[in-house]
């Protein structure tokens, strides 16, 4: 085949919208799922929403594990439900944030907002609470071995027990 051959056929093929080139790579469901809006059962594992505002937002039945919301304000949020295993929520405002019956291993909550924030049967082993702000918050049925409360402000904390109410000044653990 001439060179002269060759060219008329990619000019035709071009003319036909074909393409002789590589297809762009396809979006994987793991980076698809990041741009996924928030619902009940949205899957975000692994995606990065730090410093985003997303106050209010209700992803219950979602899997979220590895997910960062550093900075981000979740004031109001339910995450009931969901998976948050290894999520990071560094630094987050989560305010009066809804996380009932929560798998939360091994998640990051240091120095979180977490003020009259609900864990009722949550499994929140190993969870890090270091200098986190749990004032009223509400771990009634809550699983917490090995959970880091290490400067954690528990006043008037409802422990796992949901009887006792954790003393004013109760910090790193419940008085």
């Amino acid at each position: 085949m001439t060179t002269v051959r060759i060219v008329r056929l990619g000019m035709l093929a071009i003319g036909l919208g074909l393409a002789l080139t590589m297809a762009p790579p396809a979006v994987t469901p793991a980076h698809a799922s990041c741009v996924d809006p928030a619902r009940p059962g949205v899957t975000w594992r692994r995606c990065d929403f730090s410093g985003s505002n997303l106050a209010g937002i209700d992803v219950k039945g979602g899997s979220l594990a590895g997910a960062r919301f550093l900075r981000s304000n979740l004031v109001g949020a339910i995450f009931s439900e969901s998976n948050i295993d290894r999520a990071k929520f560094v630094t987050a405002d989560m305010t009066d944030a809804t996380l009932d019956r929560t798998r939360a291993r091994g998640t990051d909550f240091t120095k979180a907002n977490l003020t009259r924030a609900s864990f009722n049967g949550g499994d929140l082993r190993r969870a890090r609470f270091f200098e986190a702000i749990l004032i009223d918050a509400d771990f009634t049925g809550a699983q917490l071995e090995g959970a880091d409360l290490l400067n954690a402000n528990l006043s008037g904390a409802t422990w796992t027990d949901g009887e006792t109410v954790c003393a004013p000044e109760s910090i790193g653990r419940c008085k």
